[in-house]
C-alpha cells in the first residue's frame, strides 16, 4: 500500500549529468516503499544563484510511498549521498541532488 504522495525535483551538472538524473531515477524506481509514477522529460537548465558552473539537466517524478515525509526526505539524502552529493555552499555545482519535493 502507498498512501503518500509526492513530486519530487532532481537535478545534476557534473559528471553526465543525464545519466546520473536517470540513475536516481531508477534507484527510486527500485525502492520496495516507493513506486515511481510518472517522470518529466529531461530540461537544460540555466544554474541560478551561482553561474559560474555548468547547465543543469533537470526532471522532475511524481512517486506514491509508504515513507511518512520524514522517512522519504531521509531516503532522498541518503540516495543523493551515494551519488556524491556534497553541500559546499548554496547553488554549488553537484553530481546529483533532489530538488524541492512537495509531499
Amino acid at each position: 500500500m502507498y498512501p503518500h504522495f509526492a513530486v519530487i525535483a532532481l537535478g545534476s551538472n557534473l559528471a553526465n549529468p543525464a545519466e546520473q538524473v536517470r540513475a536516481a531515477l531508477a534507484e527510486l524506481a527500485a525502492h520496495p516503499h516507493i513506486r515511481l509514477e510518472k517522470t518529466s522529460s529531461l530540461y537544460l537548465t540555466a544554474p541560478v544563484g551561482y553561474d559560474d558552473q555548468p547547465d543543469f539537466v533537470n526532471a522532475v517524478c511524481a512517486v506514491k510511498t509508504s515513507l511518512d515525509g520524514v522517512a522519504l526526505l531521509a531516503e532522498l539524502n541518503r540516495i543523493e549521498a551515494e551519488f556524491g552529493r556534497e553541500r559546499t555552499f548554496r547553488n554549488a555545482p553537484r553530481t546529483f541532488g533532489f530538488g524541492h519535493h512537495r509531499f
